[in-house]
């Protein structure tokens, strides 16, 4: 399929200048063409009526003197000049004198219209074939008319050659004064071009997190001038970007401070409660409300904490705290973590696909656990009993493809595009058997972009996938890619 033609209006800036340009400069040269070419017409014409005033008179004296004398046999006459005489409406006699001052005689076709001039001794303008258009005088005579004309054959090759020359040079003026516009137009408008590339660049920065040097500015600020204007008005906006950036900045570190502060600090609380409910808990025969009490202190205060190290987790992620790497061996990882799952959810469809060879990652493997340990717990979690869950591992060029797929109802689409957000939940479409913080796949997508990798999630009814993907060992053996291993269920 071709490209379609941008309209005008579709146009570069610098274009259109230049093609505005263009064509007024063009228009112009036409306006002033014809107006020159009717302008010359004029005066050219005026200069063949003087002439054919001289030849009128002498024509007429020339005849009245000798009575009946032929008009052409006059003195003085130039080449080409035309004579006629009329007489009772018809044409005595019509010829035209050459170059060498011989008479042509006309044809009936041609002085056919030599009778409609009017006798009025004013010069009129009339074709007559062959010899094209001629001026022409009608002088009334006794019993008829003496016409007399000259060709404007002269005139009309004047402007022709006139007309040529005024094009060519105005083509020639036009295609210069484009050339030149485009320079003028592009040297005017670089500091328009320098504007978009400190805009670029400022987009290109990552303004939603993290600390934000925006040094970025316009150098061209002259007040006098309009682009000048648009140049300080925008640097005194990015100005006020930048202290709302920092501003921002200033107030996350606040806030990862407190919940990193306060999850240490609530650690020992926690630990506490904890401890004095095992303890009650170990009393001799406890009462019903009692034990059923001491439990659920037991159950909330096993939930607070997980809460606690997940927020106290994403703070120190949040900082950049450095992670402790090493070669980490998914494949071994994945069959581990599957088989606690399998455990924890003896209900469910357990399944894995894993290559022939190890496929090792530079990771934190403790990491990497509490990855895959939160998306199998996310599906086991939010499925119902009888779900199958599989874990796959593969190879993709320079990256390694860890899934979790499962059969479930799958996840709300108003829901999906903040599950990987903090405290975001899949309540409305998936089944909850058991509680969740709402921390576990905000977890997960930050131990991912930790490791220089991305998770993605797609879900509709009956499959729902999880993807990690994370950059394979440099120079490890990874085993062929394609080469895959048998998919192995997992009975309870």
């Amino acid at each position: 399929m071709e490209p379609r033609a941008r309209r005008p209006r579709e146009w570069p800036l610098r274009t259109k200048l230049i093609a505005a340009l263009v064509v007024l400069l063009a228009l112009a040269c036409v306006l002033i063409g014809v107006v020159s070419e009717f302008a010359l017409g004029a005066f050219l014409t005026r200069q063949v009526d003087e002439r054919l005033g001289s030849a009128t008179i002498r024509a007429t004296a020339f005849s009245g003197d000798h009575g009946h004398g032929d008009p052409l046999d006059a003195p003085g006459q130039a080449s080409g000049t035309l004579n006629a005489r009329i007489q009772n409406g018809r044409i005595a006699d019509a010829a035209t004198l050459s170059a060498r001052g011989e008479r042509q005689k006309l044809d009936p076709a041609t002085t056919g219209a030599l009778t409609a001039i009017p006798q009025d001794g004013r010069p009129h303008t009339q074709a007559l074939g062959a010899l094209g258009d001629y001026r022409l005088t009608s002088i009334p005579v006794p019993d008829g008319a003496i016409v007399t004309g000259l060709p404007l054959s002269g005139v009309h090759d004047t402007l022709l050659t006139v007309g040529l020359i005024f094009g060519g040079a105005a083509f020639a003026v036009v295609l210069g004064t484009g050339f030149a516009g485009a320079a003028a137009v592009r040297r005017t408008l670089r500091p328009l071009d320098r504007m978009a590339a400190t805009a670029t660049r400022v987009a290109e920065l990552p303004l939603d997190r993290g600390e934000v040097a925006l040094s970025e500015r316009v150098p061209d600020t002259d007040p006098r001038t309009e682009i000048g204007q648009v140049g300080a008005a925008l640097n005194r906006m990015l100005g006020h970007v930048g202290d709302a950036l920092s501003a921002r900045h200033e107030n996350e570190l606040r806030v990862r401070r407190f919940v990193a502060d306060a999850s240490h600090e609530l650690r020992t609380p926690l630990a506490a409660i904890r401890g004095f409910a095992e303890l009650a808990a170990r009393q001799a025969a406890p009462s019903p409300g009692l034990a059923h009490a001491v439990g659920r202190i037991e159950s909330e205060a096993d939930r607070m904490t997980s809460l606690v190290e997940g927020l106290l987790l994403l703070a120190r992620l949040d900082e950049g705290r450095p992670l402790q790497l090493s070669d980490v061996d998914l494949s071994r990882l994945v069959t581990d973590v599957v088989g606690d799952a399998r455990i924890a959810g003896p209900r469910h469809e357990w399944a894995i696909d894993l290559p022939r060879d190890a496929v090792l990652v530079t990771g934190d493997a403790q990491r990497l656990h509490q990855v895959l340990a939160n998306l199998l717990s996310n599906g086991r979690t939010h499925t119902p009993p009888g779900t199958t869950i599989t874990t796959a591992l593969a190879l993709s060029g320079e990256d390694v493809v860890l899934t979790v797929t499962d059969d479930g109802p799958g996840i709300d689409p108003l829901v999906l595009p903040s599950v990987f957000e903090r405290f975001a939940r899949g309540d409305s479409s998936r089944s909850r058997v058991a509680g969740s913080t709402g921390l576990g796949m905000a977890i997960v997508a930050a131990v991912v972009v930790a490791h220089r990798g991305t998770v993605t999630a797609t879900s509709e009814p009956g499959l729902t996938r999880f993807e990690v993907r994370l950059p394979r060992t440099a120079g490890a053996q990874q085993g062929h890619n394609g080469g895959r291993g048998r998919i192995t269920t997992l009975a309870p």
